[in-house]
């Protein structure tokens, strides 16, 4: 979740005039602040979560391994007063995802015990935990439903369609395998993929990456 003043939802302008409160909560449940490398995780997929960490700026990823070996890559994000562990801090399930630093950063570790006795003393606070909570959820699972039930090819357009209109609550990768991965497939798959994509002339690749050619083709080929 984000410790920002939500944009979205029922309660969001309830928690605009109280943002300032419920930032003070939070930062008064901070133990430590520190520096931490690129490539460090932050949290562990099977981790018992105590703590909470907060990402004030910077590039993370969130990425998934089966006990058969494939990897699920959510996408990576670009921090602004991230939260990471709201929800193992209330399910006390362990953490489901690796959460990695994409570049080196600084972190705040949150106490799980004083934010727990900071929510029993102003259980209003809970609202607003809940209202972020609930967001994340429904646009996480989105992607994953998504990105399940639909062909590879309709997810890559989807995906950059959606980057172009900037809606999108995660985003990508440089590398090519990380790409498949984050659509749940092998390099080969994805490449044939693109190559679908490229030849109905709605994108191109680029040294940069993947570029739109034809927006219009591209919305009606996902619509």
């Amino acid at each position: 979740m984000q410790l920002k003043p939500l944009e979205k939802g029922r309660f969001h302008s309830l928690w605009q005039q109280e943002h300032d409160a419920i930032e003070q909560i939070m930062r008064e449940c901070i133990t430590e602040t520190k520096s931490v490398s690129a490539q460090h995780r932050l949290m562990e997929q099977g981790q018992q979560v105590n703590d909470l960490i907060l990402v004030p700026q910077g590039r993370i990823s969130m990425g998934y391994t089966a006990r058969n070996g494939r990897c699920f890559q959510l996408g990576t994000m670009t921090c602004d007063s991230q939260l990471f562990g709201e929800m193992e801090f209330f399910t006390d399930y362990l953490c489901q995802l690796d959460i990695i630093a994409e570049e080196p950063l600084e972190i705040s570790v949150i106490n799980g015990d004083k934010l727990q006795q900071a929510l029993l003393k102003t259980p209003q606070f809970a609202l607003f935990f809940a209202s972020a909570i609930a967001i994340d959820y429904q646009d996480t699972v989105d992607i994953f439903t998504r990105r399940m039930l639909y062909p590879i090819a309709y997810n890559i357009a989807y995906d950059l369609y959606h980057q172009y209109l900037k809606d999108q609550p995660v985003e990508g990768f440089t590398k090519c395998y990380l790409e498949a991965e984050r659509f749940a497939t092998t390099d080969r798959v994805y490449r044939r993929a693109i190559k679908k994509l490229e030849d109905l002339a709605l994108i191109k690749r680029e040294k940069e990456g993947l570029t739109i050619c034809d927006l219009e083709g591209l919305k009606s080929f996902i619509e």
